[in-house]
């Protein structure tokens, strides 16, 4: 009961975060928006309409980039989960909760998971937002996305909680932040195909295939149309993992990364 307790409290704080800081959902919903105007009517011409998996006919380049900027959305959302971890830790309160008597392991799990929460709620109010826009898919798409957009959110939230493990000081983060979030978005699919990536360079073709990001985006955009991307599901799954496994590491007292870099 006190596990379940804890996780109920720090899921509910995140929530009233999110409640309260009303710029951030602002943010969160006017970025991609503006995106999506831009490339969905600036390149329109330039390109027409775009191939999108999971199927083989042509569909509007707006409909193939709004996946892309729902994972957008919970990028930049897993990224400022961690800086408000980075804010914690420098006010105490992060230091209060890792203090508690329940396992370090599992309070950070927790706070990815409220994390998590947050950027499904954005991601689907963008949704909500593209909708009105025109640029709707399938009905039940939105309730098959569901655990894509969990999976997606385990995977960028763990990325953040490293990165928050490894930062010290609150006024480094917003460097590294623009050093993972800005090659993790372009240097996949969100934008393009695969195939026209390829058509202007091999090598950033290749990238793209290695980046874990593209597979986060192209399991969200074969679940809004009710399919499932086995690739995609398994390689997001262990990135998330892996991720996770070294922040639990990094918030370790005694195998932390930063007990290493002191030593």
């Amino acid at each position: 009961m006190s596990w379940l307790i804890c996780l109920k409290g720090i899921i509910w704080r995140e929530m009233l975060r999110f409640y309260h800081q009303r710029s951030r959902l602002i943010g969160a919903l006017v970025r991609p928006l503006m995106w999506l105007l831009v490339f969905a009517t600036g390149f329109r011409a330039a390109l027409g309409v775009a191939i999108a998996p999971p199927y083989d006919t042509y569909i509007p380049y707006a409909v193939y980039v709004l996946p892309g900027l729902v994972g957008m959305v919970q990028l930049f959302n897993a990224m400022q989960s961690s800086l408000s971890m980075v804010y914690d830790r420098e006010m105490g309160s992060m230091r209060a909760l890792l203090l508690s008597p329940l396992p370090r392991w599992y309070l950070i799990v927790c706070k990815l998971l409220a994390g998590v929460a947050v950027s499904i709620v954005q991601a689907y109010a963008f949704l909500g937002v593209a909708y009105l826009f025109g640029d709707d898919a399938p009905p039940a798409g939105y309730l098959s996305v569901l655990p894509a957009l969990l999976l997606n959110g385990v995977m960028l939230g763990a990325l953040g909680l490293l990165l928050s493990s490894l930062i010290r000081q609150l006024e480094n983060f917003a460097g590294v932040m623009n050093f993972v979030v800005f090659p993790l978005f372009f240097l996949s699919t969100a934008l393009y195909p695969i195939w026209k990536i390829q058509e202007g360079s091999e090598i950033l073709a290749q990238i793209c295939q290695f980046n874990p990001f593209t597979y986060g985006v192209e399991m969200i955009r074969f679940a809004l149309y009710g399919q499932i991307d086995g690739l995609s599901v398994l390689v997001v799954s262990g990135a998330g993992a892996l991720f996770l496994v070294a922040a639990v590491l990094g918030y370790s007292p005694s195998k932390g990364l930063t007990r290493l870099k002191a030593g």
